[in-house]
């Protein structure tokens, strides 16, 4: 996380991006670049587009006139203007840098630019093999001291420990590992005994607090929720799950559902497996 990309559209609701890109650059040292891409009507006339590109420079050099005193004085706070596809522009910038994430609000401007935000946060969370850090409006967290680490049966689920155990130690915050499931089963409770075990050894290793709980509820993405606020959890990490749609990538119904229901800041990762080359495989998944 030594660079971390926030797409911006101006609005209040995506400036709580920014805001919270700020509370991890300040814990990892990271450098904050703020990206708009540029939409423009059919009508625009070529002087209307430069204008529109004057006016936004002048609204990023005031956010970095009163951002940039709230982080280290070691970080740079940056912007970029950018035309084409939002989600696309967002994640190659993202790329462009070597170990980077994005941190981005699922709420955005409304008239023309809506989509900014709001449909784009699942299309850039699809796009990339980079972590990427989703905050609903009104659900700012002043630190993250508690971190909800779901583990479900699908064999990726163990693939998010890592980085959200590196995001535990920047914040020494406390993980709770806790085992999901919407059916019980020998099988089933064999199978989450040993991915809890495997996750928990790995913690210790890294010498990372945690917690362990089990929960079993039809509605996945609901008993992790209820369980999140009941701890008073900061953060939630999950795996995103990606399917094909006949125009484009679209986000598995599990991650649409956390992302779209989650008062709390979520993590998304994508597996390993499934990224390849930009390009997805068509595979279901879970936590």
């Amino acid at each position: 996380m030594k660079h971390i990309v926030v797409p911006i559209d101006f609005s209040k609701e995506s400036l709580n991006g920014l805001r919270l890109a700020i509370i991890f650059a300040n814990r990892f040292g990271s450098d904050i670049q703020m990206v708009h891409v540029q939409k423009f009507p059919s009508e625009y006339t070529p002087g209307q587009q430069e204008e529109d590109r004057r006016n936004k420079e002048k609204k990023f050099m005031e956010l970095v006139e009163e951002y940039s005193p709230k982080m280290l004085e070691s970080a740079n706070l940056t912007y970029i203007l950018k035309k084409g596809k939002v989600y696309s522009e967002v994640v190659n910038q993202a790329q462009a840098f070597e170990d980077s994430a994005i941190i981005c609000s699922t709420h955005g401007a409304s008239g023309f630019e809506e989509f900014f935000i709001g449909s784009n946060a699942f299309r850039i969370i699809s796009a990339t093999d980079r972590p990427v850090i989703t905050i609903r409006h009104g659900s700012m967290p002043r630190d993250i001291q508690k971190i909800v680490l779901p583990i479900d049966i699908t064999t990726d689920t163990r693939q998010k420990v890592p980085v959200t155990a590196d995001i535990a130690k920047a914040f020494d915050a406390e993980i709770h590992v806790v085992a999901v499931a919407s059916s019980q089963s020998d099988e089933i409770d064999l199978k989450l005994n040993a991915y809890s075990r495997q996750v928990t050894t790995y913690l210790k290793n890294r010498e990372v607090r945690f917690q362990t709980s089990s929960l079993r509820g039809d509605n996945i993405t609901n008993i992790t929720i209820e369980y999140a606020l009941d701890v008073n959890a900061d953060l939630i990490s999950i795996m995103t799950e990606q399917n094909f749609s006949f125009s484009d990538f679209v986000l598995g119904s599990q991650a649409q559902q956390m992302l779209s229901k989650s008062p709390i800041p979520v993590l998304s990762v994508t597996p390993k497996e499934i990224f390849i080359m930009g390009s997805f495989n068509v595979q279901g998944g879970g936590y």
